[in-house]
């Protein structure tokens, strides 16, 4: 579609937007010509606060929309104002051509419940801020309600956090094999055995600098995650020097909580478990993705349903206080019959968290490189309609939610957990609340300044050999993760 802006560039917005109401349209900036069939006019003008404009051309049809806002606040919290009102207006206009209004309503970003934890900290009751959702972003009813479960659960979170709270993540990007729906940057460690040990070695001296940087601030670590990845394919001594270097190197009396994503259950053996519970690890994740052994070959993994039960089998028996369990819905060769059986039989383990992913499309992914055929988007709806009553039935209910670029359907990912199973990391992330301190190869470091919207980002090396290479780089990051916290001066 070619896109024609003019008083402004918020060309992401526009994108955003663009793709969530016409998949598979491409933005195109272009001068509109004679004859043209898909294109679109955003004009924003300041006059007596903010008035957008657009003019839409697609499918044949053309419809033209206006809307206005008034501005107020700070001119971060302006320039906000104008993009929700740019994107108000687009998708009238898209919904004026199409008929169609997705899940999702006008929203298009990774979070699509922090509205809901903003009202509710703002004194809205849960019926306003349902209502809310509902009346000024479009959400259908349905996703509103679960955004407000959502949202609750992230108010909860936010106000267990003080100012220099902080959540520690260490990220270990090697893998058995690469899955085909991961666009993720990890080694196979099949061909790069020797990058491990200068890997490990590496992240311990980052992790240790920063230790001591986080100790020189006075801030304090309430959670730690190590994802990948697939941790558990170091060994159990790699393992233990990590674990070891975390807790020599930060003040844990307030850290609650310390997930390890076990991952693959071919990679998960009773001497990495036991390592693991030595730890004080308090949460696991076993993540087979699929019950169904063909599934499992056709995304790449090397080991069968049967294995994960005996994983599952052996971390019962180290009495983890907590286990999460993955699966994706839409992967390659699956149905919903397959779906389902796969969710009955996670749920048969009595896990205390159940993580339902929607298939994202990433690009440099195996399915979209081979062009694998995968369930479409009914199908999709059809395995997470299953799911949702499912697991209620069951006594989960959903905590944390979060979207990707390229969802079938526009769905969404949502953390399911019984009561008191939460993952605190989880919502902190997502809903970013805190700020997040990144070890390891492709880490991104999130610096949230507490009660404003207010982040900035830095980022590690992607690639292990480079991150092995290059330690000064995770220096400058603690650097300007201190300097952060200096200039709120909290």
């Amino acid at each position: 579609m070619k896109l024609v802006l003019k008083g402004h560039d918020e060309r992401y917005t526009v994108e955003q937007s663009l793709m969530n109401l016409f998949p598979g349209e491409l933005p195109v900036y272009e001068p509109i010509l004679p004859g043209d069939e898909s294109w679109a006019v955003i004009t924003l003008r300041e006059e007596d606060g903010c008035r957008v404009t657009v003019e839409l051309r697609h499918g044949g049809k053309t419809a033209a929309q206006a809307c206005r806002a008034t501005l107020s606040g700070t001119e971060f919290e302006q320039e906000g104002q104008r993009r929700h009102v740019i994107a108000r207006c687009f998708f009238l206009a898209a919904r004026a051509i199409t008929g169609a209004t997705p899940p999702w309503g006008m929203l298009t970003g990774v979070r699509p419940d922090k509205p809901v934890t903003w009202a509710l900290a703002e004194g809205k009751t849960p019926d306003e801020a349902r209502t809310m959702l509902e009346e000024e972003y479009f959400v259908t009813p349905e996703r509103a309600a679960l955004a407000l479960e959502t949202g609750a659960a992230a108010l909860t979170a936010a106000r267990r956090l003080g100012p220099k709270d902080i959540d520690v993540y260490v990220g270990i990007p090697f893998c058995p094999t690469r899955c085909a729906y991961c666009s993720f940057v990890s080694q196979s460690v099949e061909r790069s055995f020797d990058l491990v040990p200068p890997y490990v070695d590496a992240l311990i001296a980052e992790i240790r600098s920063g230790g001591q940087m986080v100790r020189e601030q006075g801030l304090r670590v309430r959670a730690f995650y190590m994802g990948g990845g697939t941790p558990t394919t170091l060994t159990a001594e790699q393992m233990d020097r990590v674990l070891t270097a975390f807790e020599e190197s930060f003040e844990l009396d307030d850290c609650g909580e310390i997930t390890v994503e076990a991952g693959r259950p071919d990679t998960i053996t009773a001497e990495k478990l036991a390592v693991l519970k030595g730890h004080g690890v308090t949460r696991v994740s076993v993540n087979p993705q699929t019950m169904e052994d063909h599934v499992l070959r056709a995304i790449g993994r090397c080991h069968t349903a049967g294995d994960i039960g005996r994983a599952m089998d052996l971390v019962a028996k180290y009495g983890f206080p907590h286990v999460n369990m993955d699966l994706i819905a839409g992967l390659p060769e699956d149905t919903p019959e397959g779906f389902r059986r796969s969710l009955d039989a996670c749920l048969s383990f009595g896990t205390d968290n159940v993580t339902v992913h929607t298939l994202a499309l990433k690009k440099g992914s195996r399915i979209l490189l081979e062009g694998l055929s995968i369930p479409g988007p009914e199908a999709v709806g059809e395995m997470l309609d299953y799911a949702a009553p499912v697991l209620r039935s069951a006594g989960y209910a959903p905590y944390y939610l979060y979207r990707q670029k390229y969802m079938s359907g526009s769905f969404e990912n949502i953390g399911w957990c019984r009561p008191g199973g939460e993952c605190w990391y989880n919502i902190d992330i997502m809903s970013e609340l805190c700020s997040i301190l990144s070890f390891g190869a492709g880490g991104s470091t999130k610096m949230v300044e507490p009660g404003t919207n207010h982040i900035e980002r830095v980022f590690n090396l992607k690639y292990p050999k480079e991150y092995t290479e290059r330690p000064e780089k995770g220096l400058a990051n603690q650097a300007a993760f201190a300097a952060f916290y200096r200039k709120l001066g909290i």
